[in-house]
């Protein structure tokens, strides 16, 4: 295949991938905008297949399967409780084989025949850097998502100075690779080095903040696939990389202001980690002399079926008890009875972008009772009975009230504005985060122990007799 007959043709993912982006902007299209992608990429596969030549065929079947092979089987068994792992070890894996391009395109072009270009091996220095920080970095967040090493933040003396001269010294050995000091070595040393620095950025951010990681994590594997690109001279990956990488900022960017937090924090500020506010801080839930009211599922199911307004508030909790297509069969009933229903959706709830929206759609929650928070918030005022379903540091009102909270500034669901506010938990536990909530000890929450599906079950077959 001539070059010009294969740009031509890697024209069609490229299109594929710009659609598949727009679709994905919305829930209702997501399914096609993922089919539209996988269509896309299936042609960039058999496109790069045929530039390959007949002498390679062999090791891409065999590399297809594997991978194929692997991915189908996570997409089918992996549990919606462990998506957001999966999301971050599919991530690492990308970052780590455009760290491996780089490490093999260096290996290749290196005497015989001769030294690459400047350009060349300035992408494949910074390639193989970002490509290691995001797998490594990536690797890190899978072990606190799946909670093989601890959730709260890990830190140590003079992390942040550490964390910098690292990087500092790992842009030097980049630039000098690019600049003429081309030896084999010197490119393990910066992937090893982009390696140590993404587990130690990584390691100081608290478990329950990882969302924004995730989609900052995302975000260098893009560009690190873009940057690949250049020293492959590949269009697609130019071109899909840049589209991951300027969305996956940009969902950064988004995330940390919803959680009132900046990029500098992120990197270098322990995010996440909860530190003693003084006087401020020990104003903790319970401390004023407030109970906890717990109540029956006959009582809370009385309260929703005479409601006039019912404001489903989702968490990481309802994704770990698989209870999604409860809550839908729960809020039909509502709805047959005339109450109206709706979702409210914090932007970082769960742990991945988007989570609680995935976890609806999935249940076909219909797409317009999907709130986000600056349109539910307006709401609660006049909203009878909200239902919180494994949330906790979401809707806290220390982000509001507590300066020595350390999630203080942070938006959240003004859930208390309700007439009542029911939560259904297993126990008194913290969320994630591991900050008591106030909430819980309000006047007008009770709450709801037991396992959220068993409980929401309960409802159902109340509010039906009722």
């Amino acid at each position: 295949m001539s070059t010009h007959l294969g740009n031509l043709l890697y024209l069609i993912p490229i299109v594929t991938f710009i659609l598949a982006l727009r679709y994905l902007s919305n829930p209702a299209r997501a399914r096609r905008g993922n089919q539209i992608g996988a269509a896309g990429m299936l042609v960039a596969i058999v496109v790069t297949w045929i530039k390959a030549g007949a002498g390679s065929w062999w090791a891409l079947v065999i590399a297809m399967l594997i991978g194929g092979g692997f991915g189908a089987f996570a997409a089918r068994k992996v549990r919606m409780t462990a998506m957001p792992q999966m999301v971050a070890l599919f991530n690492g894996v990308g970052g780590g084989a455009a760290a491996l391009i780089a490490l093999a395109e260096l290996h290749r072009i290196l005497p015989p025949p001769g030294r690459p270009e400047f350009d060349v091996s300035t992408a494949i220095a910074f390639s193989g850097l970002i490509g290691a920080i995001s797998f490594a970095g990536s690797m890190v967040a899978f072990a606190k998502l799946q909670e093989l090493i601890g959730g709260r933040p890990l830190t140590y003396p003079g992390q942040n100075i550490a964390n910098i001269v690292l990087l500092v010294v790992l842009v030097a050995l980049a630039g000098a690779l690019s600049g003429g000091v081309q030896d084999q070595w010197l490119l393990w040393a910066v992937v090893g080095g982009g390696a140590l620095f993404g587990v130690l950025f990584v390691l100081p951010i608290g478990g329950a903040d990882m969302p924004v990681v995730i989609s900052l994590l995302n975000a260098f594997t893009g560009l690190a696939v873009a940057i690949g690109g250049f020293e492959l001279h590949n269009n697609v990956l130019i071109v899909s990389g840049m589209l991951v990488g300027a969305s996956g900022t940009l969902l950064t960017m988004l995330m940390g202001k919803a959680m009132n937090r900046s990029i500098g924090n992120l990197l270098f500020g322990a995010f996440g980690k909860i530190q003693d506010g003084g006087p401020a801080a020990a104003a903790a839930a319970g401390t004023d002399g407030g109970t906890v009211r717990s109540a029956s599922a006959e009582d809370v199911a009385v309260m929703l079926a005479y409601a006039h307004k019912v404001v489903f508030v989702p968490g990481y909790g309802l994704a770990v008890a698989q209870a999604q297509h409860d809550v839908r069969q729960l809020a039909d009933l509502l709805e047959a009875k005339g109450v109206e229903v709706s979702y409210a959706i914090h932007p970082v709830a769960g742990r991945m972008p988007g989570h609680m929206n995935v976890l609806l759609a999935e249940a076909n929650v219909p797409y317009p009772q999907l709130k986000e928070m600056d349109d539910a918030n307006p709401e609660f005022s006049r909203t009878d009975v909200a239902v919180v379903v494994g949330a906790n540091d979401v809707v806290n009102p220390d982000a509001r009230n507590n300066q020595g909270s350390p999630i203080y500034g942070m938006p959240i669901l003004n859930v208390d504005d309700a007439q009542t506010v029911v939560v259904l938990k297993r126990s008194m536990n913290p969320g994630f985060a591991g900050i008591e909530n106030p909430l819980f000890y309000n006047p007008k929450t009770v709450m709801l122990f037991g396992d959220a599906k068993e409980s929401i079950t309960k409802l159902a077959a109340d509010v039906k007799s009722l």
